[in-house]
């Protein structure tokens, strides 16, 4: 049976959906983060970026996801995240 470029296009289309449902779901944990933490010095902890950075490289590997797509992912989506915990932080101080 041979492949087609259209399955192959839905079946990458069916795993945005379900990397963007798990984005989400990390992001109310970062705006969980921001409450809990409630304070700017606590966002930024770059022991926990390279613990998270090395999980994640290394678990990856093992699924067969290279090391050069992951770290670097991983670091973008880390540094957004920062940013949006700021973002919620100020929200969270403004509103009170």
């Amino acid at each position: 049976m041979t492949i087609t470029m259209k399955e192959v296009r839905e079946e990458i289309d069916l795993l945005d959906k379900e990397l963007v449902l798990l984005l989400a779901r990390r992001q109310k944990c970062i705006e969980m983060a921001a409450l809990v933490k409630n304070d700017k010095s606590l966002i930024i902890d770059e022991e926990r970026i390279e613990d998270v950075v090395t999980k994640v490289s290394t678990f990856g590997e093992s699924c067969g996801l290279d090391k050069s797509i992951s770290e670097p992912l991983w670091r973008k989506l880390i540094d957004l995240s920062i940013e949006h915990e700021f973002r919620e932080l100020d929200l969270l101080q403004n509103s009170n």
